[in-house]
């Protein structure tokens, strides 16, 4: 039985998931430790970590695969414990990888989903087909699709149903770099339409380009909540590897500027700061007759803030990670 989901106290319809204390435990290993989230109605929510952090084990308890040890998750209102199977009402997506039978053709595939679901007419599957661009590809049998061919025919399964919430675990894991890009346009297109769209990666810069908001996991736990400007603000400053005709002097150069940080990697200095930092000893350099050979960007601010939260030797700043 499925009961009618109640507006929130302030009159605005409820969120799309809400998970409050989510607690999964196996063994010794506590997978999901506490974790509470909110995913509100028309957004692209990012749900961000390294393999083994808890997302899909939180994406299974989201579809009812797996009971919660303690915590409850909402859908659009409601909870399994009042709703049952009923809380997966206008939500459709895919944990891990999505499976189909390798000697049907795409459209006899999703032909097939759509009996299984409750029927989907003619119209609807040639609809999913051109939404995810396999319309031409159609009448192939699946067994010789690519990789991202048979992520994008998982979107269209999912899309068969009309959701309201759209569940993707790592769409882009795998992908070559046209297939991620492929992904993405289709994740940006799906969301214009007012779908909710709710992702995990372990891809920062996915997250960066499509999301509204972003929960990092790290060990179960959540290492950070909130949006992407509250993250960035959060980033390091830029760095930089540089390699000189004269290393020892461009080193001293570089430590005379405060608004420098200074370390090595290896046998490469390492230097991080604003861009007009840099552009100051580079400048430093010139008047100084140091050769420049390289000067090669490390990882971007927002992949450097990702591991300093995820690694459990790194340092997260203090500013706006939740526990």
């Amino acid at each position: 039985m499925t009961t009618t989901p109640s507006p929130r106290p302030d009159g605005s319809p409820p969120a799309a998931v809400e998970a409050v204390g989510l607690v999964k435990t196996y063994g010794s290993v506590r997978a999901v430790d506490g974790v509470s989230l909110r995913v509100e109605p028309g957004e692209v929510y990012g749900m961000l970590g390294p393999n083994g952090a808890g997302k899909t084990t939180f994406l299974r308890m989201l579809f009812g695969l797996i009971r919660p040890d303690s915590g409850t998750v909402r859908v659009f209102g409601r909870s399994w414990a009042e709703s049952g199977v009923g809380v997966l009402e206008g939500v459709a997506g895919f944990i891990e990888a999505p499976r189909f039978y390798p000697y049907l053709t795409g459209r006899q595939n999703l032909e097939a989903l759509a009996l299984l679901d409750g029927g989907a007419s003619r119209g609807r599957v040639e609809e999913v087909l051109g939404t995810v661009d396999l319309a031409d590809r159609a009448h192939l049998k699946v067994g010789g699709y690519s990789y991202g061919m048979k992520q994008r025919l998982g979107v269209a399964a999912s899309l068969l149903r009309d959701p309201r919430l759209l569940v993707l675990d790592e769409p882009a894991n795998g992908l070559d770099p046209g297939g991620i890009r492929d992904m993405r346009a289709l994740v940006k297109r799906l969301a214009s339409g007012g779908l909710t769209v709710l992702l995990s990666s372990h891809h920062m810069d996915e997250v960066e380009e499509i999301c509204d908001n972003v929960t990092i996991m790290a060990r179960g736990a959540v290492a950070f909540h909130g949006s992407l400007p509250d993250l960035r603000a959060l980033a390091p400053e830029p760095g930089h590897l540089l390699r000189t005709t004269d290393d020892v002097a461009a080193e001293r150069l570089a430590l005379a500027r405060p608004d420098l940080r200074v370390g090595r990697d290896g046998d490469t200095l390492r230097v991080a700061g604003q861009r007009a930092a840099t552009t100051g000893l580079v400048a430093d350099l010139v008047a100084a007759g140091v050769g420049l050979l390289e000067l090669t960007p490390t990882q971007t601010p927002l992949e450097e803030l990702f591991f300093m939260l995820t690694d459990p030797a790194g340092t997260a700043p203090t500013g706006g990670a939740a526990a």
